[in-house]
């Protein structure tokens, strides 16, 4: 009796375990995990909660979105009622989210593609953009929704040109890691961001991506058969050129 109540709590503790990033996606045959250091952005990414299986991606409409058929997997993060959070938005939310969840408030900050710099902790003190400048209009607010309506303002006025210039090169293409960012600024431009990264005996690396889309919509993670892509391989999704060592990129 004992042996069979431990088995049903055991289920049960599975059954209601988080499903993440990591826990979903299992290496490739002969590959494991890259180890990231606890509390950076790649552990961040990699324990996002991810939608149950199956879930579609949809737009900011509730509509299936166009890009549905790369999905691997949703992540449970919401997107809003206006289409606002396109391919750079998510990534800055997401880079976003990590720090406001550290309370780093201070690095919380965006450049507007007119290059006028948003950070978090003037709006959260009350100030609101007006004409390229700071104007002290309202209370200090720290909270969760005003961060959000932060966000909207960034993915008003930013973009890809404006986050493809604040990012920095990676040097070395076998040093990818999770919280890299392929981008291509432009009208329309495209980025993915890379959630985790493995790697073989040989020292070749494997990653996951994910993005959202024009029409606004859920962030997803890819697949195109598997869900791991490689510098070697062209990506087949749309923009799978962007995914090559020369648009690759860092916060």
């Amino acid at each position: 009796m004992k042996n069979i109540l431990s088995l049903v709590l055991l289920i049960a503790t599975m059954a209601f375990a988080p499903d993440n990033v990591r826990t979903r996606f299992k290496p490739s045959a002969g590959y494991n995990h890259v180890a990231v250091a606890p509390g950076s952005f790649g552990a961040y990414l990699q324990t996002l909660r991810l939608k149950p299986a199956g879930t579609h991606t949809r737009t900011y409409t509730g509509s299936i979105a166009h890009t549905d058929p790369y999905t691997a997997a949703v992540i449970d993060m919401s997107i809003g009622t206006q289409d606002l959070q396109q391919c750079a938005d998510a990534v800055m939310r997401l880079r976003a989210e990590y720090l406001y969840q550290q309370g780093n408030y201070n690095a919380i900050a965006f450049n507007f593609t007119s290059g006028f710099k948003c950070d978090y902790t003037h709006y959260a003190n009350g100030y609101r953009y007006a004409n390229e400048r700071w104007v002290l209009r309202g209370k200090k607010d720290y909270s969760y929704p005003n961060f959000l309506r932060y966000m909207n303002l960034v993915f008003s006025y930013a973009g890809t040109l404006s986050l493809q210039k604040e990012l920095k090169p990676v040097t070395n293409p076998n040093d990818i890691k999770a919280g890299d960012v392929f981008i291509k600024g432009g009208s329309p431009g495209h980025c993915f961001i890379v959630m985790d990264v493995t790697e073989n005996a040989a020292h070749k690396k494997q990653f996951l991506l994910a993005q959202s889309f024009m029409p606004a919509q859920n962030i997803q993670v890819l697949q195109n058969g598997s869900p791991w892509f490689s510098l070697d391989t062209i990506a087949d999704i749309p923009y799978g050129e962007l995914v090559n060592f020369k648009y690759l990129k860092r916060f």
